[in-house]
């Protein structure tokens, strides 16, 4: 579920906090922390799908309400449903990885229902929904934008369901963008993901080597990285710079089967999109100048996968 790119910013992220921690001996485990952190992205991710599910089901709930009113009118009589039985929402409730998510995590035990009674009723006045409910019969594709369109024009815009996120879970800041894709990947085909895990046995062993790697192997990147600092004083570059070079060096070190490109190119957006405005450009030309020095002392050994065929 999560991609490469994830997980190196999941290892950045906890390599910084273990870095700037008052107490390193919060985390002795560094394999066992990393755990941690998935399976807190994991929560998160559960209970977002599960809300959205909420909000799609509580077409049903409204109609009842409505119906059992002392003093009804006839739009209290004719609620439409049509959202309450979307297919595609279905497929999600009755897939057993759902199910069991459900028994683990809890979620509709935790659900706002007031805030997912607001979300609904903002829904029900926006021209989407209107034309969702008069389309006659169901369209799968249109079953998939209407689940789609709750998501990222109702959930995600409201400062009331962002600071509920928040409240619940300490995480969210940091898994935010990462768990936004991955719903709207998840929205694409439910039943290629399992709720159980964020990654599979063979990414789980990438996340994990990477973080030992990087931990175990720190003074010999920073031999390689402190040359190449010219005239920047090492304690005075950004943690977060530093610690991205450092993975960089260990994966153009380490990781055979990837090729080198990949690695600074990756690293570069890391570093772009999490540190400072110059530090794409900083972790370029660092990387870029370790990777030559390695090719001329032939001390690079990278799989040449067209080659080996």
């Amino acid at each position: 579920m999560i991609s490469r790119r994830n997980i190196r910013i999941k290892v950045m992220q906890l390599l910084y906090m273990m870095e700037t921690a008052d107490d390193r001996q919060l985390f002795k485990n560094p394999v066992q922390e990393l755990q941690k952190q998935l399976d807190k992205s994991r929560e998160l991710f559960v209970y977002i799908i599960g809300f959205l599910i909420e909000v799609a089901r509580y077409a049903e709930t409204d109609a009842k309400l409505r119906a059992s009113k002392n003093l009804t009118t006839e739009d209290d009589l004719n609620v439409n449903t049509k959202l309450a039985g979307n297919e595609l929402l279905w497929e999600i409730l009755e897939s057993e990885t759902y199910k069991k998510a459900q028994e683990i995590d809890g979620v509709h035990l935790r659900v706002d229902k007031e805030l997912v009674r607001k979300l609904y009723l903002d829904l029900v006045q926006t021209q989407e929904y209107k034309a969702y409910i008069t389309e006659q019969g169901r369209d799968r594709k249109k079953e998939k934008e209407i689940l789609k369109y709750i998501f990222t024009h109702l959930m995600l815009p409201s400062e009331v369901f962002e600071a509920h996120l928040e409240e619940m879970f300490n995480n969210w800041d940091d898994d935010g963008e990462m768990i936004e894709q991955l719903i709207l990947n998840y929205l694409q085909k439910p039943s290629a993901y399992s709720l159980q895990e964020m990654l599979g046995e063979e990414k789980w062993k990438f996340a994990r080597t990477l973080l030992t790697t990087v931990f175990n192997k720190k003074e010999q990147a920073l031999e390689l990285i402190k040359p190449k600092l010219k005239n920047w004083d090492a304690e005075r570059i950004a943690v977060l710079d530093m610690i991205i070079m450092q993975m960089g060096v260990c994966e153009l070190l380490y990781f055979e089967t990837i090729p080198a490109k990949v690695t600074i190119n990756e690293y570069i957006d890391i570093a772009k999109d999490y540190s400072t405005p110059q530090s794409g450009q900083f972790v370029n030309g660092i990387l870029d100048g370790i990777h030559k020095d390695l090719i001329a002392e032939d001390k690079l050994q990278k799989i040449d996968f067209k080659k080996k065929g």
